[in-house]
């Protein structure tokens, strides 16, 4: 599913993360760490919006670096503080991703009526509290046909009747449609809700694969 090749992540000349090679196979997967070890880091450089050396490739043949715009439609991400313009709408923002992901006319619907955005997703970003935000985020990351999506710390600021339908969401679109998900949280993944997670331990500025 994903392949680090040489990937080197430099703050300042000195190497924050290094993945000199490593394949992952497809899969649902938690990134485990201490706060600083490189969670973020990692989420972000394969999402693509941090630069770094070296090179990962998605499914074998979509390389970050030599088909950029093929690999961003393909992996999608979530942030852990999602911060987004507040003069415009909840539909607004969706709108711009369903396009910018080519989304199926209408996809989005479900996941509005499903986590109960319905009463507010008109009003601009810019009254929405942490938990609107946090839904808004995460509804964002399963627009189009992803083939990896990135949650990092998905579990944070949303209440626990959401957070079932967010498990929902994850072992659905994993079972039907073969997506991959990599979930960094400092809280423990319910093993109920969620089947065959893999575990990626970030620590001593590397990658290893722990289970």
């Amino acid at each position: 599913m994903l392949q680090f090749h040489n990937f080197k992540k430099l703050y300042g000349g000195i190497a924050a993360l290094k993945v000199p090679d490593l394949a992952l196979d497809a899969g649902i997967y938690w990134v485990k760490g201490i706060n600083g070890s490189g969670k973020s880091t990692l989420l972000k450089s394969i999402a693509g919006i941090l630069s770094f050396n070296g090179d990962i490739v998605l499914d074998g043949s979509i390389s970050i670096k030599k088909q950029p715009v093929d690999y961003r439609k393909y992996v999608n991400f979530a942030e852990a503080e999602p911060l987004f313009p507040e003069f415009l709408t909840g539909t607004e923002m969706i709108q711009l991703f369903a396009d910018a992901k080519e989304a199926p006319e209408g996809q989005e619907q479900g996941y509005v009526e499903s986590m109960g955005m319905q009463g507010y997703v008109d009003r601009p970003i810019g009254t929405y509290s942490s938990g609107m935000l946090k839904k808004l985020s995460l509804l964002l990351a399963f627009l189009g046909e992803p083939k990896l999506i990135l949650l990092d710390e998905p579990l944070i600021t949303i209440d626990t009747d959401s957070l079932k339908i967010l498990y929902t969401w994850i072992s659905d679109l994993h079972r039907e449609k073969g997506v991959s998900f990599m979930l960094s949280s400092h809280q423990e993944l319910d093993a109920a809700e969620i089947q065959q997670v893999g575990v990626l331990l970030v620590e001593n500025q590397t990658l290893q694969v722990i289970s």
